[in-house]
């Protein structure tokens, strides 16, 4: 009896605490649901709820004429939700094959097997927010929208589409670096600078955390919708800019350099009309990678002169016509030998003579003689010209110049001589520009400016005007002789190649040796930086610029012989371009020629026209195929004009037939102003083509 008691006992209280732990558990459970139960459910929110920012859509850059240069072009992520309302067993089953075969065909990434096994293991897995693809394209978007079940829609079909931006550049790689990026290591170019007025104001969305660790939209109603950024209108003329870029890496392949750049600038606004900066990458490619126009400040060598020169003018210590003894083109400081890169046509030249050669022993000896007591007041004047300062441009990135003081710890009795003749100094090409674009400007210094508005959906909503540094740089009679030098440079001197254009052009070649950390100003170990900056049309300057290569290495160094002729190339895509440049040409001359004018064309068309008019033309070559007719003299004259595969033919004063059937043969798109016979063509004869280049033609 009294073991079954305690056996019982046992029982009752066991069953007991089991009543009482599951009262307490119901307790709780109540408590939690009813007393706690806001709390916990704001916590799970906290964990699966969140908003996630959107991102606005990034402001475009446009051209000065308002050709798209960089936008920021819509992708997708496209998910699947597996279990939408729509998607029965019945209606998945139909479809899954359909939509498996469609996605491979389109993206062609892997088989349609592979889709088939993926989706159908999505939805196994209920899986509400599955990736399909990523980076799709907006005519990919197009095509999906009408693949098997996706069709039916967000909410039936299960179609998700994530959208985000990419960042493109319409022309490639044309002026890339100034155009430049908002990347993380180093944001660089205009879409740093103006990074604030770019990217907008992003929007926000309410997204779930669901199984995987993966986020996907709750409800559109809580989205904030982002607000897109604002546009840029640059100076930039992109046509402009194609030769600019082209014409460098063909001269800077010719002379197997290692980089160069090359700035064309409006005189009076300080407008930049084309910035190409290239460097040669490990595979031999000529690449934008680095703004040398605007970072790299370097000494800038024989262009360097033309401030030296005005120093002394504005100091009232020399003139044009004052001689100097340069003998034989050497001269030694303090047992350091300088040398002219050519001997002097005489002993003794005149100070126009000595720049218009490029004498270092001729500026140098100017200078060191005048200044030697006071080297000083030279320093001081070339500071008064703004070459110790930075120009403060609208974009980041700007190289330090540099003008030694006679304070400086390095200051010797070498550094008057070697400053006047551009070395112990530093200059970025962008700052030497600015300097030649005041000369040009009768003295007026601008800052020159990359952007010039800044818009909301066409709306301006900010303008940028020309920026004046300083009023003037010098004196109206120092202006004058520095005309007249940089004229004499392309007429007599070293820049002579430039002499026969049809407009007139004033500028400084320029040919640095290079300081190399390891050997010095060696001979042996020797490169070179050869530089032209000039402006044109010298009568009456409208542009400036400035081609700087580094390093040519095929025997060939001279700023004349390798930079010369790209200025000489972009001048004339310039000059071809702007009819206010120049008088439009005139046919009047007709009504006093004895014979009539004549298009250039066809050989054999022309006899046939001229014998129908009982006229002929002496033929230089019987058996040339096109010909050009001179019909100044008393006899005409058929001239041959060759045509050179691979070359741009020229197709002034042909009729239009002809010009396009020579040109569309030659690759080339051609677009075409006005009507008559051809006046102009904006890609110089004698280019090297490039297969679809557009060429303009101006007609009559």
């Amino acid at each position: 009896m009294e073991v079954k008691k305690d056996i019982l006992w046992r029982i009752y209280l066991a069953f007991l605490l089991i009543c009482v732990m599951g009262l307490a558990i119901i307790v709780q459970i109540v408590r939690i649901q009813f007393v706690q139960g806001d709390e916990w459910r704001a916590k799970q929110d906290s964990m699966t709820l969140s908003f996630e920012p959107i991102e606005a859509s990034r402001g475009n850059i446009f051209s000065d004429d308002g050709s798209l240069l960089a936008t920021s072009v819509p992708i997708y992520d496209i998910r699947f939700d597996t279990r939408a309302t729509a998607v029965t067993d019945e209606v998945f089953n139909a479809g899954v094959d359909s939509l498996a075969q469609a996605l491979a065909a389109l993206f062609k990434d892997k088989s349609w097997q592979d889709y088939h096994h993926e989706i159908k293991e999505a939805r196994a897995e209920r899986n509400r927010y599955y990736l399909l693809q990523r980076n799709v394209s907006f005519s990919e978007l197009q095509q999906l929208k009408k693949f098997p079940i996706l069709r039916m829609g967000r909410n039936k079909g299960g179609l998700i589409v994530d959208e985000k931006n990419m960042r493109q550049l319409s022309f490639g790689h044309l002026a890339s670096r100034t155009i430049g990026t908002v990347r993380d290591i180093k944001p660089v170019g205009v879409e740093a600078s103006f990074n604030s007025d770019l990217q907008g104001v992003g929007g926000q969305r309410l997204m779930q955390r669901i199984s995987g660790n993966v986020k996907m939209p709750v409800r559109d109603k809580d989205e904030v919708e982002p607000r897109d950024g604002n546009d840029l209108m640059t100076t930039l003329d992109i046509n402009i800019q194609d030769v600019a870029e082209h014409s460098l890496e063909q001269h800077l392949r010719e002379h197997n350099a290692d980089h160069g750049c090359a700035v064309l600038m409006e005189v009076s606004t300080g407008a930049i009309k084309a910035i190409a900066n290239l460097s040669r990458n490990k595979d031999g490619d000529y690449v934008e990678n680095f703004n040398y126009a605007i970072a790299e400040a370097s000494e800038p060598g024989s262009t360097f002169k033309l401030a030296s020169l005005m120093a002394a003018f504005e100091d009232g210590l020399v003139d044009l016509n004052d001689s100097i003894n340069v003998g034989n083109g050497t001269s030694v400081y303090f047992g350091k030998k300088m040398e002219d890169a050519h001997p002097p046509k005489s002993p003794k030249l005149s100070v126009q003579q000595a720049f218009e050669s490029s004498s270092n022993v001729g500026i140098s000896r100017v200078i060191y003689q005048r200044y030697l007591k006071n080297p000083e007041a030279f320093i001081s004047r070339l500071k008064s010209f703004g070459l110790s300062e930075k120009l403060g441009l609208q974009i980041e990135g700007e190289g330090q110049p540099f003008i030694k003081s006679v304070t400086d710890k390095s200051w010797s009795g070498l550094s008057l001589p070697w400053i006047s003749i551009g070395y112990e100094s530093k200059l970025t090409p962008l700052q030497t520009l600015t300097f030649y674009n005041a000369v040009a400007n009768n003295g007026r210094m601008v800052r020159p400016m990359f952007v010039s508005k800044v818009l909301n959906h066409g709306k301006v909503i900010r303008e940028f005007s020309t920026q004046v540094i300083r009023d003037s740089i010098a004196s109206p009679q120092v202006l004058a002789k520095a005309h007249t030098m940089l004229e004499g440079v392309v007429q007599h001197g070293t820049a002579s190649m430039l002499n026969k254009s049809p407009y007139k052009i004033a500028g400084k070649t320029g040919t640095a040796q290079i300081f190399n950390n390891k050997y010095g100003y060696d001979k042996e170990h020797m490169t070179y930086q050869a530089s032209f900056v000039g402006y044109f049309p010298a009568d009456k300057p409208k542009y400036s610029c400035i081609v700087v290569v580094y390093a040519p290495s095929n025997d060939v160094y001279y700023g004349g012989a390798v930079a010369a002729p790209i200025f000489k190339e972009i001048a004339d895509k310039v000059y071809s371009n702007h009819l206010d440049m120049n008088e439009s040409p005139s046919h009047t001359d007709s009504l006093i020629l004895s014979n009539p004018l004549v298009k250039a064309g066809q050989q054999k068309d022309l006899h046939k026209v001229l014998g129908k008019l009982n006229l002929s033309a002496a033929s230089e070559n019987p058996d040339a195929y096109w010909v050009s007719v001179d019909s100044r003299a008393d006899q005409m004259k058929a001239n041959e004009r060759k045509t050179i595969v691979g070359l741009v033919p020229n197709v002034v004063g042909m009729g239009l037939k002809d010009a396009l059937y020579l040109l569309e043969n030659a690759g080339l798109n051609v677009q075409i102003n006005g009507k008559g016979w051809v006046t102009r063509q904006s890609i110089q004869a004698g280019t090297k083509i490039r297969r679809g280049q557009q060429i303009q033609i101006e007609l009559s």
